[in-house]
């Protein structure tokens, strides 16, 4: 069985401190994406280039201490892609596909952190170009491969996806449009959701995210954004 594990780290120096690789010893995935490594090559040179046993493939931002998404794997891959567009968003360091392509079958692994849109317009107009780029680029590797996504998307679905969704129905995560671009992409554009395809009654036990605010840990006032 393939074992694979999909983390937001934010950022990979604090992780390490907090025990991942402890982590990831312990429960010994055949392959990790990460998301907001929060790192450029030198920081990763040394350190970081393998965890647990595992070898690491970059996707780093230009700006420093910001964003930047990796997989981790035991197996070789045959390929590696970093980065999507060509532009805006490969600077920002939001993409990278590990391949494992055999004669009679082409599988990807891909981790990918979607744009925030919670700072103000521009970046959520940022994010809406994301999502219109995001779109064509699956449904074309969709044509030619199989593959996961493993992401942080920064955006909750359904209700039953945050805790407070009649609240947040104005916010960046849980805009009309974003979820709209969600459901699309689970329908006409052919992806699944395995969480939901395995949990598909869960609510208070799906969040993966929560404000720094009002002890939203504590009472587990969540988000599942990935």
């Amino acid at each position: 069985m393939f074992k694979l594990t999909s983390l937001n780290l934010n950022g990979i120096r604090s992780a390490t401190t907090k025990g991942l690789e402890n982590w990831l010893a312990a429960h010994q995935p055949d392959c990790i994406c990460v998301q907001e490594v929060k790192a450029q090559a030198a920081d990763v040179q040394g350190r970081f280039e393998a965890l647990a046993g595992l070898r690491g493939h970059f996707h780093f931002a230009q700006k420093k201490g910001y964003s930047g998404v990796a997989v981790y794997t035991r197996h070789e891959p045959s390929d590696v892609v970093v980065g999507f567009d060509g532009g805006e968003f490969d600077g920002e360091g939001r993409y990278v596909e590990v391949r494992f392509d055999t004669p009679a079958r082409k599988r990807s692994v891909i981790s990918i952190y979607f744009p925030s849109g919670s700072s103000g317009p521009e970046r959520q107009e940022a994010k809406y170009r994301f999502l219109d780029r995001m779109y064509p680029h699956l449904q074309a590797l969709k044509g030619e491969r199989e593959f996961i996504v493993c992401s942080d998307v920064n955006i909750a679905h359904q209700q039953a996806d945050l805790k407070n969704w009649r609240s947040n129905q104005k916010n960046s995560g849980f805009l009309p449009e974003e979820r709209a671009w969600m459901t699309r992409l689970l329908s006409e554009g052919g992806l699944v959701d395995v969480y939901r395809r395995l949990q598909p009654d869960a609510t208070d036990a799906c969040y993966t995210w929560w404000s720094n605010r009002g002890q939203a840990y504590a009472k587990n006032v969540g988000w599942r954004l990935d």
